[in-house]
């Protein structure tokens, strides 16, 4: 059974171990594949693992050997998965293995906005506060979270857990879903409102809903109108859930005070991307999901998914 990885490195850049894979079949791994190469270096193979590296119908129909390609990632959309359907080509992907860590990010993310702490300790290096003529300076206004409102987009297991961590924090927490959720005790405290409600009472509002025709473009001029000045957005959804321009505009006007963001439209982006640059904006180079951990718990899950597939009892099936 020949196995090719077509974007290997971001999954394993050498911390972690093929073997798992390597005891199922003849491995082959490519850190990464160009798109005139993907056909080539894909042929023969039974089993084709991806992260991003697509998968489109007329490379599907080129691949007469393939029965099953594995998606290295929660999301599928570099698959055509109706070509796999169609040719009789299992499609799995590997949901919830980083919920911890991206959940953990959204915090990193608010609490550098709050206190931006990594500019204030440019500024100690820099010699700031050795000039200093008070025993204390600070650069941009700090903000205490504790009675705050964190308002949730998407009650979904990282939703959730940025709930309880916004709970551990003394915040308010109104959260906005397709349907109202059944949560569990430890969520009790969570409020479930209209999404109109919750851009207008949230203080930080977290995108963690799906990327459809009904959430996309969800941050948009109307709704971050809706918003506080003085609140703060943070994306580590999907890019396309932001009208990127129209919250490049809102941050160099003062609509909000500042936003975090994990993802964008078009990864990574152009050197004049709206947002890169825009004020009160951090932007991570897609992170969330890469902790030791998570990456740990994704290959364990690669390997799983592929063994399930060759036992005849496919788990996680989206074809």
């Amino acid at each position: 059974m020949r196995i090719v990885v077509l974007d290997g490195y971001l999954l394993n850049p050498g911390d972690l171990s093929w073997t798992e894979l390597e005891e199922l079949g003849e491995l082959v791994v490519y850190e990464r594949t160009p798109a005139d190469l993907i056909a080539e270096r894909a042929a023969g193979a039974q089993i084709v693992l991806t992260n991003k590296t697509p998968l489109r119908a007329e490379t599907i129909q080129r691949l007469p050997d393939l029965k099953y390609i594995g998606v290295i990632a929660t999301g599928y959309d570099n698959v055509d998965v109706e070509a796999a359907r169609e040719r009789g080509v299992t499609v799995t992907n590997v949901p919830a293995y980083s919920s911890a860590s991206v959940a953990q990010l959204v915090f990193a993310l608010l609490l550098e906005l709050c206190h931006r702490a990594g500019l204030h300790s440019d500024a100690v290096r820099d010699g700031d506060w050795a000039r200093s003529p008070d025993f204390s300076f600070w650069r941009t206004p700090l903000v205490e979270l504790e009675g705050r409102t964190m308002g949730i987009v998407g009650l979904g297991d990282i939703g959730r857990r940025a709930a309880k961590l916004a709970l551990a924090f003394g915040m308010k927490v109104v959260a906005s879903s397709r349907t109202k959720r059944e949560l569990p005790p430890e969520l009790a405290d969570v409020e479930q409102v209209g999404i109109e409600e919750l851009f207008a009472r949230a203080d930080v509002i977290s995108l963690h809903c799906p990327l459809t025709e009904a959430t996309k473009g969800i941050i948009n001029k109307s709704n971050l109108a809706r918003m506080k000045k003085t609140a703060f957005l943070i994306n580590t959804g999907r890019g396309g859930l932001v009208v990127e321009d129209d919250l490049a505009e809102a941050l160099r006007s003062g609509q909000i005070a500042g936003a975090g963001l994990d993802v964008l439209s078009k990864e990574p982006p152009e050197p004049d991307h709206p947002l890169v640059g825009a004020p009160n904006c951090l932007i991570t180079p897609h992170i969330g999901w890469a902790t030791l951990a998570a990456r740990t718990t994704l290959m364990s899950r690669v390997a799983s998914n592929v063994e399930r597939y060759l036992a005849g009892e496919p788990e996680n099936v989206v074809s």
